[in-house]
């Protein structure tokens, strides 16, 4: 089933999948954030506006199967600073892989890719946050170096801060 899989980098022309993969693999926090905060996370897998700022912004990754995104990544470049995230620091947003498809390595694979891509690009520091409710991430992340720097209330729950010193 492995074989069969494609990594490749995406564009504005996968959008479409990319938004639709979004609501698939993040539905499931609904059930963990309250609605309030369900109602915020929910608004940005629905904006078409910021899932295209933020398609242009970064280097995404996908994983395809029979021409058909299962899994994605997006690595935002420094320069791009945000409440969590400071000015020289690339970062990676959304992670996301079709529940069907989890257990395959695929998280594992994107998260390498955007490693070596910040790598490739000259990057120093690669930051991302997650939360308690999201273990596989942390486990990905975690054994790939990232290191926790600081923990974070968000939609109502305890997120932290990671850093990874790219080499």
């Amino acid at each position: 089933m492995k074989t069969d899989l494609i990594y490749r980098k995406a564009n504005l022309t996968d959008f479409n999948q990319l938004k639709s993969l979004g609501k698939v693999s993040y539905s499931e926090f609904s059930k963990v954030l309250t609605l309030e905060n369900w109602s915020k996370m929910n608004a940005f897998l629905e904006s078409d506006e910021k899932l295209v700022n933020l398609i242009k912004l970064s280097t995404v990754f996908v994983c395809e199967k029979e021409s058909a995104i299962i899994g994605m990544i997006y690595l935002v470049p420094s320069g791009n600073p945000t409440e969590f995230f400071e000015e020289h620091w690339s970062y990676i947003r959304f992670l996301g892989v079709h529940t069907e498809y989890r257990g395959l390595g695929i998280g594992k694979k994107l998260t390498d890719l955007c490693m070596q891509f910040a790598k490739d690009t000259n990057e120093t520091c690669m930051a991302l946050h997650t939360s308690e409710f999201m273990d596989a991430a942390r486990t990905i992340y975690e054994k790939r170096g990232f290191e926790k720097i600081k923990a974070i209330e968000y939609l109502g729950k305890r997120y932290w801060i990671y850093l990874y010193e790219v080499k």
